[in-house]
Parts: structure tokens; sequence; C-alpha cells
């Protein structure tokens, strides 16, 4: 059978910033499904025991009064996080994450800066997954369309309802279904995949998109990088 009605977990951060190697978690949220109906969401709000910008808030509500008063130690946070999300890749069930580079890559830079166990490290070695990314899908099986790839975008391309925006268990839960519209459109390519071969061709789309910015972003500037890994960078923290 296909991933399609199978359990999925969606996962997101609301965090302090746009750099994975610096930021810190704000909030956090999963939601697990079965054929796209929620039986579980767990959410966390942290003390990021940094300030809060003013464009961060701004674009998830959180100030940094609030998450000092009623957030838990970031420490906390990102162990109990990291922790579900790998008692899940241990059970095989994938783990749907919108721009799965930005969010993993934080995570894992947040479980280094508190002195605590890599997700590899608690998985055995292995890397985390099976991961499914709307974003690197979609980038993957419409190459051409023209706008931009946000959450949002998506939502409104797919037919995805998307309440509270920028509220982690919302937008964690949008993306499942994003993925789940992906999958319908594209049984080939996407829906009749098994979710660890999914990953792997996500690895290999993700690259060429990379590259592919990369030599664009080199026209104007011959020093530009592009961080080609996925869904975690090496490089990050």
């Amino acid at each position: 059978m296909s991933w399609l009605h199978d359990t999925l977990v969606g996962f997101d951060l609301e965090t302090t910033g746009t750099d994975p190697a610096e930021s810190r978690i704000v909030t956090a949220a999963l939601v697990e499904a079965e054929g796209g109906e929620v039986v579980r969401e767990r959410d966390w709000l942290a003390d990021p025991g940094v300030a809060i910008p003013d464009e961060a808030a701004a674009i998830h509500g959180i100030v940094t009064d609030r998450a000092v008063a009623e957030g838990r130690p970031a420490a906390e946070v990102a162990e109990e996080v990291a922790a579900a999300l790998c008692e899940y890749w241990r059970a095989g069930v994938p783990v749907v994450v919108f721009n799965a580079s930005f969010d993993l890559s934080l995570l894992s830079a947040e479980l280094r800066r508190y002195g605590l166990p890599s997700l590899e490290q608690r998985l055995g070695g292995r890397a985390p997954g099976p991961v499914l990314d709307p974003l690197a899908v979609d980038r993957a099986v419409d190459r051409y369309r023209k706008g931009s790839r946000t959450l949002q975008s998506a939502c409104a391309v797919y037919g995805v309802e998307l309440a509270d925006a920028h509220r982690a268990g919302s937008d964690a839960l949008a993306a499942l279904h994003v993925a789940l519209a992906l999958g319908r459109k594209y049984p080939q390519e996407v829906g009749g995949l098994d979710p660890a071969e999914l990953h792997t061709r996500q690895v290999g789309w993700y690259a060429a998109w990379a590259t592919g910015l990369q030599e664009w972003l080199r026209k104007k500037d011959p020093h530009a990088v592009v961080n080609v890994d996925w869904p975690t960078r090496a490089a990050v923290g």
C-alpha cells in the first residue's frame, strides 16, 4: 500500500532567525496523522536563551518576554523533540518537513549546542529518515512553475487550507497535507514510491536544485556557495 494511507508525522519549528547554525528554537510541533486525519499533536514553547528579534516575533507572534515567562529550557525542548522524531524514524514512519534542510539542521545545531546526542547517534549511526520534504519534491516534479515556493504558495497550488500560518502546529499539518496532495497528483514520481526510495530520490533532487542555484548565483558572485546536503546540512553548527 502507498504511504498516502499510512501514518505520517508533520514537523515544524518557529525560530529566532533564518540561519540554522545560529538561530534558536522558539516553538516546535509534531502532528501525527493517518490518511491525513490528525490523531495526535504535540507542541513545545522554548525559552531560546537569547532575545527574539522583532522581525521574527512579527512572523510567529512569540516575543522574548513570553518565551522567558512561559517557555521551557531550550535544551529540554531540543531533547524531547529529537527523541520524539527518532522514535518515529525507528518505527519507519515518514516525517514530513517543509524545507527540511532548515528545520532539521537547526535542530541538529541545537543538540550540539547543548551537548546532547545527535539525531544520527540516536539512530545507531544512520542518517535521519525517512523524511518527506514537500518543498524538495515540488521543485523536482514541477520545475518550471514560476512564483514563490513558500508553504503558503504550495498550499494555494495544491488546494490545501493553511489556517493560522506560522503557528508550528498549523504549518506542520499544512505541510503534511501538501505532501499527500503531491503524492496523489504524481503517483509515479512520488505517491507510489516506498518512503525509503522517495527519501533517496529527494537527496538527489535537492542536490541538483542546489547545484543549479549555485551556478546561477555565480554569474554575479563567483564565490557563491549553496549547500547541497539534505535533509540536514553537514556543515551547520
